[in-house]
């Protein structure tokens, strides 16, 4: 009763509006609203300021500056195989495995589609069909940035407007789609074997997702809007460079072709990650 309470509310509520006015809240540089505001959230959540590069509260300009912090240098380390995938964040899987034609699955009884995901754009979603996916949740405590699973040289980008949904495991149970239509940015990358899409997904009270080469792609208009980034200077990320971050925590969906890689076996729904970890192995 109380998923379903919690579930209903996100729909009557005004989700953009929650997660604008939080967002000017976690944006604020006052000592008095930050400090505060960083030290509540760190007892909370039990965050391992420990392997921080700024373990103070008032170090941070801003909870957001808190939130997307960077952390040491040899607090995560990437898996260096070019055979093997990196995981692109810390976090917890939801879910993992075979998209079944154009459907990814999300949880009992759900299922959502492919080229939604992507944005409406079948061309993208086309090398995908039959492929794998594997979805990521990033709780509160998490670091919330993004780092490549491989090398990989950016194509298309694209910003999907939608709802604002809660990801946890509460709300996926229950809202058809969550996914596919919560507000998103996909990422395709060219690889070594083939495109690869990194979709980061908005969530209730997110305030932004950033790229590190577009800045602040959302919240924007409430359009798709689609960009080509192959009749330009190619931007090329190494493995484990950073690629995005969160401003608020959220989840990323990875796709991957058909047949290129396998999940290890002990890769399943709730397991734990870390970024850098063997995350899946080409083939």
């Amino acid at each position: 009763m109380g998923d379903r309470l919690f579930v209903l509310m996100q729909y009557l509520l005004p989700q953009h509006l929650i997660s604008r006015l939080v967002g000017m809240l976690a944006h604020s540089s006052m000592p008095v609203i930050k400090d505060p505001f960083i030290r509540i959230f760190i007892n909370h959540f039990k965050v391992n300021m420990k392997e921080a590069e700024r373990q103070e509260p008032r170090e941070y300009d801003s909870f957001n500056d808190f939130f997307t912090r960077s952390l040491k240098a040899d607090a995560r380390l990437i898996d260096n195989n070019p055979k093997h995938l990196a995981c692109p964040v810390d976090g917890a899987i939801s879910q993992l495995g075979k998209i079944n034609g154009q459907q990814l699955f999300q949880a009992k009884g759900h299922e959502f589609d492919l080229t939604t995901l992507l944005g409406g754009n079948s061309e993208l979603a086309t090398p995908f069909k039959d492929g794998d996916f594997a979805t990521i949740y990033l709780a509160p405590k998490d670091y919330h940035r993004i780092h490549m699973p491989c090398d990989g040289t950016l194509t298309h980008m694209v910003h999907v407007p939608g709802a604002l949904f809660s990801v946890n495991q509460a709300t996926a149970a229950k809202v058809p789609g969550l996914f596919a239509r919560n507000e998103r940015v996909v990422a395709i990358f060219d690889t070594d074997f083939g495109p690869m899409a990194m979709v980061l997904v908005g969530a209730m009270i997110v305030a932004s997702v950033e790229t590190v080469w577009a800045g602040l792609v959302c919240p924007k208009g409430k359009a798709v809007s689609q960009f080509n980034y192959t009749n330009q200077d190619p931007i090329t990320l190494k493995k484990g460079a950073e690629m995005g971050r969160f401003k608020l925590g959220s989840t990323v969906v990875m796709c991957l072709p058909k047949g290129v890689s396998q999940w290890p076996t002990e890769l399943s729904a709730g397991t734990t990650t870390r970024l850098g970890q063997m995350f899946a192995e080409l083939n």
